[in-house]
């Protein structure tokens, strides 16, 4: 396929506003622009995952979306007096996990994202001075003169050390979905011996909170106290507070310093901290504040030693520790950066240039695009400013197209 002007790699969040902005604000002709992702429909992971965290509403305001007007969910909502009870949350508007995905919904449906959807994955890019060949893994190939990387950390979890990973009593709850299915796997039923959670950030507190909700008895491990955020970076980096700093800094470790200082990592909001004493009062949940020392797995159970010396046991264990912090997209981009002597930082990441180009044909978004855009690259938030570099970008790659 030799007539695509743009070819986004990632089906998420970011790929699905990308492509919006590219159709709506950019005027590109939808039959030259194509989503390259091996999920059955668009947004699968996304779905996937915060099904399985026991999600109910998102972090980000009601601002953060993946429509292009500013105001569309809120507007999506309803009028406040007759808005539902629990659909946009606090001041900030924070919408429930169901109205955001409608309102995804409604965005891939009015852009005819669904169309543009080709079911596969990359294997390999070699970029040309007029166009990338993409090499697909169920062997067919694409020309199209422009690539946009909107790849996420969520094929990368992070796993301890010592959690066996062909156990089928431990998982990761960022472990790829099977394809063929949109839900994670069946959850122990109540009324079993403890469930173990493993974790310290606010994915960790809502699967322990979605579990003790059920009746279940669940042990919560986390090797520090909660710490309490209402965002996952302050929100002065959304704007003229702080990002001045951020571009004033030219070095690319200076930049890795501040990106590092600025994320809330191992956060949780208010909210999920109360819900949390809540629960552990009414004696469904424990918190250990300890690390893990063992995992020991006797017959039908698993028992874990902590560094302290207590120990628990459990039917299953899930692992909600996170992203691996190497740079996302394996060997494809491993081999792309080794190949075509592309830029990176000493922490690996791409060094790209204001429209966010890796190459003259080739354009970042999401983590790896966060050594330009800042410590909210890898949210909505920085999809949506992606997207404005986008958007700003056309005249110039016309110029040179």
């Amino acid at each position: 396929m030799s007539d695509l002007d743009w070819l986004i790699l990632g089906g998420g969040p970011h790929g699905v506003h990308l492509a919006a902005r590219l159709l709506g604000n950019a005027n590109i002709d939808a039959t030259r622009l194509k989503i390259l992702d091996p999920g059955p429909r668009l947004l699968h992971r996304w779905r996937t995952f915060t099904t399985a965290t026991g999600m109910t509403h998102l972090r980000s305001p009601g601002v953060h979306h993946l429509d292009l007007e500013p105001f569309s969910l809120v507007h999506f909502a309803g009028k406040r007096r007759c808005r539902p009870a629990g659909v946009l949350r606090g001041i900030y508007n924070r919408p429930a996990l169901e109205h955001f995905n409608l309102h995804s919904d409604r965005v891939i449906e009015r852009y005819g994202l669904d169309e543009l959807h080709l079911r596969d994955e990359a294997l390999r890019l070699e970029p040309g001075p007029d166009r990338v060949l993409v090499t697909t893994r169920h062997g067919g190939s694409l020309e199209p003169k422009r690539v946009v990387l909107a790849i996420g950390a969520s094929g990368q979890p992070a796993w301890p050390t010592w959690a066996p990973k062909n156990d089928p009593r431990v998982r990761h709850i960022f472990e790829d979905p099977a394809p063929e299915s949109e839900h994670p796997p069946v959850a122990p039923s109540p009324g079993e011996p403890s469930l173990l959670v493993i974790g310290g950030g606010i994915s960790a507190a809502q699967l322990a909170l979605r579990h003790a909700t059920t009746g279940r008895r669940v042990d919560l491990v986390s090797r520090h106290r909660f710490r309490i955020h209402q965002f996952d970076s302050d929100p002065g980096w959304l704007g003229p507070k702080l990002m001045p700093t951020f571009r004033r800094e030219k070095s690319p470790v200076g930049r890795r310093r501040l990106i590092h200082q600025a994320r809330h990592r191992g956060s949780v909001t208010p909210e999920v901290r109360r819900a949390l004493r809540s629960a552990s009062a009414s004696g469904r949940l424990t918190i250990h504040e300890d690390a893990v020392a063992d995992l020991q797995v006797e017959g039908g159970g698993l028992r874990l030693e902590l560094e302290s010396g207590r120990m628990l046991e459990g039917t299953h264990l899930h692992l909600a520790t996170g992203f691996a912090r190497r740079r996302p997209g394996g060997p494809m981009i491993d081999r792309l950066v080794e190949d075509f002597e592309l830029p990176c930082a000493p922490c690996g990441y791409p060094i790209v240039d204001a429209y966010l180009r890796w190459h003259p044909r080739i354009h970042v978004s999401g983590p790896l695009a966060e050594l330009e855009l800042g410590p909210v690259s890898r949210n909505i938030a920085g999809a949506r400013r992606a997207g404005d570099r986008l958007v700003e970008a056309q005249p110039v790659l016309r110029a040179v197209a």
